[in-house]
């Protein structure tokens, strides 16, 4: 089974139906259901679609939502730790720093899946959007 580290704009894209690419995100969170893949995320893509996403969706309707994902992704807590290496990373992100720190805590993690690929480049993790890893696993 291969272990997926999600960004948090395919949580978005999923919880927020933001087509074309929920219908990728919606098959990836699918091959959970058939044992194909292990999901994960930081704590902090929790977060923050939480922020971004509170705006659009009743507050309730939006905890229930995060709380049933739940059930699909296992999440990394972003400690002190992470936040150091993040800020003394080579990454020109911060916020993408601790997604790939995080990632790399999970033990033979496969890919990290995002739409902005380009801001991963320096990972050493193979980094895929959801279209290409779908293609992968198929």
């Amino acid at each position: 089974m291969k272990k997926i580290f999600l960004d948090t704009n395919v949580i978005v894209d999923l919880i927020a139906d933001r087509k074309p690419y929920s219908k990728h995100a919606i098959e990836v969170f699918n091959k959970v259901d058939e044992k194909k893949i292990r999901l994960y995320t930081s704590s902090h893509s929790i977060a923050t679609t939480h922020y971004l996403l509170k705006k659009y969706i009743n507050e309730k309707q939006l905890r229930e939502i995060l709380y049933d994902l739940l059930d699909y992704i296992q999440v990394v807590a972003i400690d002190v730790d992470v936040i150091k290496k993040g800020l003394k990373s080579k990454h020109k992100d911060f916020e993408d720093a601790i997604q790939i720190i995080s990632a790399y805590s999970i033990e033979k993690i496969d890919y990290i899946i995002t739409r902005n690929t380009k801001d991963f480049r320096e990972s050493e993790i193979p980094i895929l959007t959801p279209e290409e890893l779908l293609m992968k696993i198929l």
